[in-house]
């Protein structure tokens, strides 16, 4: 007997409601949306009713939905909090994605909790501490190789693991970054980032010489590792993250139905795993992740370091390659290959100076471009196009929904006829009608099957039809209607009362933290948290950065390493002529320490 198949859920980011159904309508199979307060992206709240709505129509699916929940709390939210739980339950939220271990703590319905990339989950010890604590789904650092996620797996088989597949990147360790607070006094861990590590800096030496000038050093590229969903499925991940809460509805849709597409290729061949929610979607482009914003695309560690990660010329959206510039006119410009552009498209090439550029084009013949205004541009220049207007017109129009597809039998009974609708996700019902069977003076088993197959705007679609008798009764088409309607009303209540969601694992008691001591990295700032970690063996817990900040410690832990990007790695012997320690400078003049640690492979940003 075959095992039972690994469910696999594609999970998908949202803004808002809307947002949050485009992605149920291209393929998601979980969406995770912010709260009203707590989620580590202010900018993204929504309220408890839309967030209630959305759970309605995310179930006729089995999409589940998880709630971001993800910020240090401080002591006098604590309630707050508490009763938001309370609501979010209520509203059908299927799981709360958390950093803040006060949660534990806290009086809350059996909520399925999920513990956050905040938490810096990147080893088997700590992903073994947080499942015995109660969490049933991990989400890991995004700089784990397929090595490290297969090795937790095996260490930790009971839990769930979700790692990112798509979008921007954090330069430090989630959760261990304080540059924002530091500098601009906006917390990441409470869901404020000022984006620190997107601005310029200089790097100098110890005897103050530039090494490099004005670059954004701690800029990186953005997350694609849609050639490697089948070697992660292989590692243990089952939840496949894409990053991008704040994103447009236009990225979000064609993300997801990009990487709906690579995973249910991937499921047509291995028939160990299968999408974890149902129906049919069927979007009205061809998705195409190049087209959307991005900085350049990277696996970022996922197979060890050696690829290029940084994005140093800038912080914004390249786009897509789109040719080289081959020569350069008074009004226009000539492309190596520039059939594909567009009439309005926005295009962007960095210049000599090392900065990224940008021109509107405003008329396209052939090969030739001509800007809308002429920019600085040189020949040989790398063109981009950061802005696909048909593209964009495209995915706006794609509003296609989602559909369950459904069997019907129609039968005559003693008393009259039944309708039986069953979809694919098991769920069956069956509808009576009473009235009195009259032959017809015609054929009537086509027409019958074409009303059998009006499901109309509804979240079902016919696949198969069957009428069970071979007389041709006077069925009223107006009596066929009414049952058809009948048996949706009946196939949504039944998929909105019998919906199960996971519940929250029971805490067990005597769980050892395996620290005894916890500085500002620890993240605490309430007295809940530092008593759960008090019952884990924790002897000596310090206060969030956020609440008392020590001078001269790392505000950012970094796997990205500014020497190995120069080429200066200490493990590969080669030498540089620069005094160490190197400074980031910023352009308020702002001076931070850079300190390596070789042996772990990672660099950290020092306040100063």
């Amino acid at each position: 007997m075959s095992e039972t198949p690994t469910k696999i859920e594609l999970l998908s980011p949202a803004r808002n409601y809307e947002t949050a159904v485009d992605a149920i309508n291209h393929g998601a199979d979980a969406v995770y949306i912010g709260a009203p307060r707590f989620g580590a992206r202010q900018a993204a709240g929504n309220s408890v009713e839309d967030i209630a709505r959305l759970c309605e129509y995310a179930h006729i699916f089995g999409v589940k939905i998880y709630v971001t929940l993800n910020t240090i709390i401080f002591e006098e939210e604590l309630p707050e909090v508490e009763q938001l739980i309370g609501e979010l339950y209520n509203a059908g939220v299927d799981a709360l994605i958390v950093q803040d271990m006060g949660i534990l703590r806290m009086n809350i319905p059996p909520i399925a909790l999920h513990a956050s990339t905040q938490m810096d989950n990147r080893n088997a010890e700590k992903v073994d501490f947080l499942y015995r604590a109660g969490f049933e789904q991990v989400v890991l650092a995004r700089e784990l190789s397929l090595r490290e996620i297969g090795d937790i797996h095996r260490a930790v088989p009971e839990a769930r693991l979700e790692a990112f597949v798509h979008g921007a990147l954090c330069v430090s360790y989630s959760g261990r970054c304080y540059a924002s607070q530091h500098c601009f006094g906006r917390s990441a861990n409470r869901g404020a980032c000022a984006q620190f590590c997107r601005l310029s800096f200089d790097l100098v030496d110890a005897d103050g010489s530039v090494i490099i000038k004005d670059k954004h050093l701690l800029s990186l590229k953005d997350m694609n590792r849609s050639e490697s969903l089948e070697q992660m499925l292989d590692a243990g991940v089952v939840s496949f993250k894409i990053e991008g809460r704040l994103k447009e509805n236009s990225y979000v849709k064609n993300v997801t139905a990009y990487y709906r597409e690579r995973l249910d290729e991937i499921f047509a061949r291995r028939q160990e795993f299968v999408r974890s929610s149902y129906g049919v979607t069927r979007p009205q482009f061809v998705p195409s992740p190049e087209k959307s914003f991005s900085r350049g695309f990277t696996s970022y560690f996922l197979n060890g370091r050696g690829e290029d990660i940084t994005s140093f010329d800038t912080p914004k959206s390249l786009g897509e390659k789109m040719g080289t510039v081959t020569k350069v006119f008074r009004n226009y410009i000539l492309v190596s290959d520039g059939r594909d552009f567009s009439n309005g498209d926005g295009a962007c090439f960095v210049g000599k100076d090392g900065k990224l550029q940008g021109f509107r084009v405003n008329k396209v013949e052939g090969d030739r471009l001509f800007p809308l205004t002429m920019p600085d541009i040189h020949q040989g220049a790398q063109l981009f196009r950061n802005l696909n207007v048909a593209f964009e017109q495209e995915v706006a129009r794609s509003s296609s929904p989602r559909r369950l597809r459904l069997d019907v039998t129609f039968a005559a009974t003693e008393t009259g006829f039944s309708l039986t609708a069953s979809d694919e996700s098991g769920v069956s019902v069956t509808v009576d009608a009473v009235c009195e069977k009259a032959l017809a003076r015609t054929a009537q088993r086509a027409n019958l099957l074409t009303q059998l197959a009006k499901w109309g705007n509804t979240p079902f679609e016919l696949i198969d039809a069957k009428v069970l008798f071979d007389e041709d009764y006077f069925i009223p088409s107006s009596l066929v209607a009414d049952m058809r309607r009948s048996a949706c009303d009946k196939l949504l209540a039944r998929h909105k009362d019998e919906y199960v969601r996971d519940t929250q694992k029971p805490l067990p008691q005597g769980v050892i933290f395996n620290e005894k001591s916890l500085d500002y990295t620890g993240n605490v700032a309430n007295s809940l948290a530092r008593d759960f970690y008090a019952s884990c063996g924790v002897q000596s817990v310090s206060l969030a950065y956020e609440l008392d900040a020590p001078a001269g410690v790392p505000v950012m832990y970094c796997k990205h390493c500014i020497k190995y990007s120069l080429g200066w790695c200490s493990k590969s012997g080669v030498k540089h002529s620069y005094k160490e320690p190197f400074f980031l400078v910023g352009g308020d003049g702002r001076r931070f320490k850079l300190s390596f640690d070789c042996r772990n492979c990672m660099m950290m940003v020092v306040n100063e």
